[in-house]
């Protein structure tokens, strides 16, 4: 183990300003209960390097029921990993207790209960510039692990040995490419070589945990690079094999091009928060416009919407199953949000008619996702406004209403 290392005010750049103050109430209350309490993992790493944190991540000496002791907004959550939440208003606080980590097995990690002191917990924490400690009583960074250089020459390392590690949790794997995508920083050499080695551990995580980062990182603004690696390092060969041949082929390129046209969206609205399902949309249209061109363009058909529909859900089976499996309201928003791209630009042009706006509950995520391919293809653009200007109509918003209201209403008993 490394020696430990405490780097004073004078030498960083957090300043305790720009820690969330329920953080520090929370820290605060802890310590005065006669426990130790530190800012912890990404919220550290993002204040040093001058970004704004999602989330404020404190760990602490106290455990789970001890927490939950200190504060009423708490609730205790996980059998895996067991954590306290502590809630104010609609935001979450996640309090973890410091825990030791065996790191010489290369044994999946399936419990992580077994308490102890903060420079084990450090230990077992993925990445380097992920295992820095905030004291907020001295202001200090505390560092086990050589993280404070790391991030200071934008450098990525495992903590331990990489081939443990991503043995251990092979989910690892994919979080040091979205730091490499977000942060841009290099790849330490031997982690590197075992991310190649180790590549194919990735099924054996859990494909709900899987799943998450990918929306996560559809979420980022840095989706575009972050596929983009996953594609160059063959992942998406074991978790997705139909999207991965399709990212190696000349069409993948599209599907960059709409993470890319996201990320530039997220950048200028970072308040604004997207639909998973249309991100979603971002990464399956252009395999499904591949298929619709196959099954029925090429051989001069004009689908119905219900065929439409059907080729839809053959698509989402053969690229999420057999390992990711889609919770069934995203996969019902983004069927829907799919297939209406079929209702926006028919294959069988028709006469000018008067556009109507279907019984559709997600139609608005399906009109948002044909804005981005308006920014793709801006012969789009007209066919958008027209749609968009009937969606925004006072007609429209006062009958969606009317709808609504009747939807909240309760049924009258029936007649026995």
């Amino acid at each position: 183990m490394a020696e430990k290392k405490t780097y004073p005010r004078e030498q960083h750049s957090l300043a305790l300003e720009q820690v969330d103050p329920d953080a520090l109430y929370v820290m605060d209350k802890l310590r005065t209960a006669g426990f130790t309490a530190y800012l912890v993992g990404g919220s550290v790493r993002d204040l040093l390097l001058q970004q704004k944190p999602k989330d404020f991540d404190i760990s602490t000496s106290a455990e789970p029921e001890e927490i939950k002791k200190l504060f009423r907004n708490c609730i205790l959550i996980g059998r895996r990993f067991r954590l306290a939440h502590i809630r104010f208003g609609k935001k979450t606080l996640e309090v973890s207790t410091f825990r030791s980590g065996c790191t010489e097995s290369d044994e999946l990690i399936l419990r992580d209960n077994k308490w102890g002191s903060s420079e084990e917990d450090a230990w077992r924490r993925d990445f380097t510039i992920n295992g820095l400690f905030y004291d907020s009583a001295t202001q200090e960074i505390i560092d086990y692990v050589e993280g404070y250089p790391d991030l200071q020459k934008k450098h990525l390392r495992t903590i331990g040995q990489p081939f443990l590690r991503f043995r251990q949790d092979p989910v690892r794997m994919l979080r040091m490419l979205k730091f490499q995508a977000r942060f841009g920083f290099s790849i330490d050499p031997a982690s590197q070589v075992a991310l190649l080695e180790c590549r194919a551990e990735i099924v054996k995580s859990a494909p709900a945990r899987i799943l998450e980062e990918l929306l996560r990182m559809l979420e980022s603004g840095a989706s575009e690079p972050f596929f983009r690696l996953l594609a160059e390092h063959g992942f998406f060969h074991l978790m997705m094999p139909a999207f991965g041949e399709f990212m190696e082929s000349p069409q993948g390129e599209e599907v960059l091009e709409f993470l890319k046209e996201v990320d530039s969206l997220i950048h200028q609205s970072p308040q604004q928060t997207m639909d998973r399902s249309t991100l979603l949309a971002c990464l399956v249209f252009p395999l499904f416009q591949k298929r619709i061109q196959t099954h029925f363009i090429d051989r001069e058909k004009a689908p119905h919407l219900g065929e439409i529909f059907v080729e839809v859900q053959q698509l989402l089976d053969e690229i999420f199953q057999p390992f990711l499996h889609l919770p069934r309201r995203l996969r019902i928003t983004l069927a829907s949000i799919l297939t209406s791209q079929y209702r926006l630009t028919p294959i069988e042009k028709r006469k000018k008619h008067r556009l109507r706006i279907p019984n559709d509950p997600d139609f608005p995520h399906a009109l948002k996702f044909f804005s981005f391919r308006c920014a793709l293809q801006p012969a789009l653009q007209q066919t958008w406004e027209e749609w968009n200007a009937v969606v925004t109509s006072p007609t429209v918003r006062i009958t969606t209403a009317r709808k609504r209201r009747r939807r909240r209403s309760p049924r009258p008993p029936q007649a026995e």
